[in-house]
Parts: structure tokens; sequence; C-alpha cells
């Protein structure tokens, strides 16, 4: 089968599926020692994420909490998206794909020390960009009994047969 039939193929594989929401991740705790590890990898130290004792008596949120680009750094374990079985179920005929980057995100909702967040994920938009297949994903990242969610982010992912 040739690049572009394959191509084809997969758009059409994936037509039925844009505007619908395809996969919900299981929660994920975030807890402080994820946060303060977060913090030192990113050198991103300031109190609100690393001083349980300040943030609880000058924070707004009465605790510390996540940094939004570690929420972010979570989305392809959230997406469950790293797991072997996930790239052939969701891309067949295709050999690998890669990250394009973002169109826009937002954090709307900051996530406490001890909250848990899990990830939605909809197809959003597919078209084919010269010898790949983009995919726009919209990915809403939940906090457990919170109405607002933690962050809001368009990934792109482009797939080369």
């Amino acid at each position: 089968m040739d690049e572009q039939t394959r191509i084809s193929d997969f758009l059409d594989f994936l037509a039925p599926q844009i505007g619908q929401e395809i996969h919900t991740g299981s929660w994920l705790t975030i807890d402080q020692t994820r946060i303060d590890e977060f913090a030192r990898v990113t050198g991103d130290l300031q109190w609100i994420h690393t001083d349980p004792e300040r943030a609880e008596k000058e924070s707004p949120y009465a605790s510390t909490i996540a940094h939004g680009y570690l929420t972010l750094s979570l989305l392809p374990f959230l997406t469950e998206s790293n797991h072997p079985d996930f790239f052939q179920k969701n891309y067949p005929g295709m050999k690998y794909r890669v990250n394009y980057g973002l169109n826009r995100v937002r954090f709307p909702a900051a996530v406490k020390a001890g909250s848990r967040i899990r990830a939605r994920t909809t197809i959003q938009e597919v078209e084919q960009v010269k010898t790949a297949v983009q995919i726009c994903y919209l990915i809403t990242v939940d906090i457990a009994e919170e109405s607002k969610p933690a962050c809001v982010a368009e990934f792109l992912a482009r797939l080369y047969p």
C-alpha cells in the first residue's frame, strides 16, 4: 500500500471521531512530593508550590498548588498515549507520531496538593499536511470535585505512514 493510500485510509478512519470524546483517563493524585520534584527539576521554587505552611496562611488556595506546567507535562501520562497498545489501536497504518505543538493552553483552576486530576481527549480536527496527518486534540484536565478544569489545551500531533 502506498503512502497516499495509507493517509487517505487513516483520514477515513478518523473522520467519524471528529467532535467525539475518544478517551477519559484514570485519576492521578498530585501529591506534594511530585510538586516538589517538579519544582526542583525546573528551578521554579516559588513558595506557593513548595512551602505548605506558608501557603496555608498566605495563599488564596490555603494550600500549595501544582505548577501549571507540571499539569501540562503530565498530558502523555494522563491521556495514556504513552501506553504500548495505544499507537496501534489509535493510529492504524501509521508508522510514527511526533508532537507538533500546542495551539492554545489555559489553566482555569489551580491544582491543590492532594487533588486528583484526569484528562479527557476529543478530536477537534484532522487534515493532511504534506506527507503527514495532523490531528488537533482538545485535552481537558479535570480536577475531582471541582467545577473548573486544571488545564485546557489544543494539542497537535503529526502522524506519518
